[in-house]
């Protein structure tokens, strides 16, 4: 028994999920889960189907859904379930979002091939190395940028990735790689700060005295941390809360909102829908 996730997105009207669910009835499926949503604004309708059928080819799947579909001419993913996507994570010195990460991975809680780890600074070897991924050093200056993409670019195509991971990334992409990575990147921020930019943000909160502080997961362009929301989430704090305490606690929140996002994008919970998204949850 196979089981296959759909995705589709079009202009809503009528005869979408009966198309789609008479394609997997002639391939034998059974839905297991089925999601649906029509913006409001936009008129996009979006569905995310997971069925399973005694059909082990992805190409026969793929081509009745493409027939019973084409009336409508949908954005159409078809994935099997067991072919994970395939991610590069990019860090700097931070460890903690990349050791989320990489243990949720170990203990079979996120469904993502973790294919190479880069960075700008070498102090993360070890970490990958423990979980035998390969480590890619490239460090980047205002003089070697343009290179350094290149050589992300390389790698990317090399690995085959789906996803691009920026877990503590503390460089800024070119607005180039921002645009060919659409859709394809996402980004872990501090946030509900309020947004305090520069070095040290968490002092610069503690001297605000602010009472919540959180982090944002979202789609990476070239508007810096502006991108489309995946995930988000807050803690409380008082007045009795130290600089390092703030810090603290804003690790525990990125690594987890992070985690999250990455494991709505490898169960192809995402959608994107102009600058929002569709979050099809569990």
């Amino acid at each position: 028994m196979s089981t296959y996730v759909v995705t589709l997105q079009c202009t809503d009207q009528p005869g979408i999920v009966r198309a789609a669910s008479s394609a997997i009835v002639e391939v034998g499926g059974n839905i297991l889960e089925n999601d649906q949503f029509t913006d409001p604004v936009t008129g996009q309708f979006c569905m995310r189907t997971r069925f399973e059928t005694d059909i082990d080819d992805i190409d026969v799947v793929r081509e009745r859904l493409t027939i019973e579909l084409a009336p409508f001419a949908p954005s159409l993913g078809v994935r099997d379930e067991l072919t994970e996507r395939r991610a590069i994570i990019m860090v700097s010195t931070a460890d903690h979002c990349l050791a989320e990460l990489l243990y949720r991975r170990e203990q079979g809680d996120l469904p993502l091939d973790i294919v190479a780890i880069v960075s700008n600074h070498p102090d993360l070897g070890p970490l990958a190395a423990r979980y035998r991924i390969p480590f890619f050093e490239i460090p980047v200056t205002s003089g070697t940028k343009k290179a350094a993409e290149d050589e992300l670019r390389l790698l990317i195509a090399r690995y085959n990735v789906d996803v691009v991971v920026l877990a503590r990334y503390m460089q800024l992409l070119s607005a180039d790689l921002c645009s060919e990575l659409s859709g394809r990147a996402i980004n872990i921020h501090h946030s509900f700060l309020p947004g305090f930019k520069g070095a040290k943000p968490y002092h610069q909160a503690y001297e605000r005295g602010v009472k919540l502080i959180g982090a944002t997961a979202h789609f990476v362009t070239p508007e810096l941390d502006e991108g489309p929301i995946i995930d988000q989430d807050v803690v409380r704090v008082s007045h009795a809360r130290l600089p390092g305490d703030l810090i603290s606690l804003g690790r525990d929140i990125e690594r987890n909102v992070l985690a999250r996002a990455v494991r709505l994008i490898a169960e192809d919970r995402v959608t994107l829908v102009g600058s929002r998204t569709v979050i099809f949850s569990q």
